[in-house]
């Protein structure tokens, strides 16, 4: 009676687990439609490669969503096989995880690469084309910055090629033609500047990360103790 009380308290666990699980997944998702959105359309950063990251976070959260209901289905029929395809997808999930963190750090430099000349690309395009020099401004705006490196850069693209005027959403006071005072613009490249917001916020998702990695581990556990229960052939119930 003591193993099928344990079992039966597992069986709970896993149903709880799987809310949390459930909720994770739903985290995830929002998480990269968030990154997704913040740093592909509002910093203008279009190439496959930089929206690698936020489409990882969805697609695994997606499935996160979906895992949860072999957890769901396999406790509630203790189904033997249900249970254990919920506890390999989770294994698989974690490892998946870990590798996207680790690839995460040795490209970290690549990625600050990537940012850089899509932002080149799109200052090149910011005389002629108006979605262009709308993203360009919205980021100056928002992350107090001018150029992809420096201020310096607008000398290279028109219609600033050669002078030391750059847009007006370079200064730290907006108005009109205020791009012509040097002393009331920022410095600072974009680059750095989104950098640096990208720092400011990885704890945030370290802490997100770190808590779905919990919920998963915890999960493995209950489901290979209810694996093994079912197995043995005790009631759970």
């Amino acid at each position: 009676m003591a193993v099928e009380g344990g079992m039966k308290c597992v069986k709970y666990l896993i149903f709880l687990f799987n809310l949390l699980f459930w909720i994770c997944g739903i985290a995830l998702i929002g998480l990269g439609i968030y990154v997704q959105i913040y740093l592909n359309k509002t910093l203008a950063i279009k190439s496959a490669s930089a929206s690698g990251a936020p489409i990882v976070l969805i697609a695994i959260g997606v499935i996160i969503f979906f895992i949860s209901f072999f957890g769901c289905c396999g406790a509630a029929k203790e189904n033997y096989c249900m249970v254990t395809t919920f506890a390999v997808l989770l294994v698989l999930i974690f490892l998946v995880e870990i590798a996207a963190a680790i690839a995460g750090y040795v490209f970290r430099n690549e990625v600050q690469d990537i940012y850089r000349d899509s932002f080149k690309v799109s200052m090149g395009k910011y005389s002629n084309s108006s979605s262009a020099r709308d993203e360009i401004d919205e980021i100056q705006k928002a992350f107090h910055c001018c150029g992809a490196n420096s201020s310096s850069d607008w000398r290279d693209y028109a219609p600033y090629t050669g002078s030391s005027t750059v847009p007006d959403s370079c200064c730290k006071e907006i108005k009109v033609g205020c791009g012509k005072d040097q002393a009331n613009i920022y410095t600072t490249g974009c680059v750095q500047g989104i950098d640096e917001w990208i720092k400011r916020n990885v704890g945030i998702i370290a802490g997100v990360a770190l808590g779905i990695a919990f919920f998963e581990i915890l999960g493995i556990v209950f489901a290979c103790c209810l694996m093994k229960g079912i197995r043995s052939g005790y009631e759970v119930m």
